[in-house]
């Protein structure tokens, strides 16, 4: 179990922080890369999870598996690529010299501007932003919220295939 686990875990954080990192870059940090697309990169490496219960399932289990099991291997595959995620998000920072929170709030005021937003609503969100800044800067804050991103779409996925895997009838295992 622990191979598949890290194999399809590596495999998909892999997948996730490649093509956001890629997404970053091609848009030169000018906010084109929509947070929509960032999910959908998400739930599509994600879909690993499926890949790799139905290959531990049908290789090492002849067919059949619990869901209780399946749901474990896929929270651990949900794990490894979360912490992969988080790893290469904080090397990505550090070779950026955190400049993402920056032009993060930036944008967001600027829209905000754009918006017509003004006077005391204005004032408001811009100490918003600059207490979000304050926080980002603490890894203790920065870590922990970079995991709260990706880790609820693998705990969806882990549910969603080991309730479909339990069920051996399932996308049976060729003989």
């Amino acid at each position: 179990m622990k191979k598949s686990i890290l194999i399809y875990g590596t495999l998909s954080g892999i997948v996730i922080i490649g093509s956001m990192l890629w997404g970053i870059l091609a848009s030169d940090n000018q906010g084109g890369f929509s947070a929509w697309l960032g999910y959908l990169i998400m739930l599509v490496a994600m879909t690993l999870i499926f890949v790799g219960v139905k290959r531990y399932r049908d290789q090492q289990l002849g067919g059949v598996i619990k869901f209780g099991r399946a749901f474990l291997l896929g929270l651990g595959i949900t794990f490894v690529a979360s912490f992969i995620y988080v790893f290469v998000w904080e090397g990505y920072l550090y070779s950026s010299n955190y400049a993402f929170i920056s032009d993060y709030t930036a944008g967001m005021i600027k829209a905000k501007q754009e918006a017509g937003i003004s006077g005391a609503e204005m004032d408001a969100f811009n100490t918003k932003m600059a207490n979000l800044e304050a926080q980002y800067a603490s890894p203790f804050f920065r870590l922990p919220m970079t995991f709260a991103e990706i880790f609820p779409v693998g705990l969806l996925v882990s549910l969603v295939s080991a309730a479909i895997l339990r069920l051996p009838n399932v996308l049976p295992a060729k003989q």
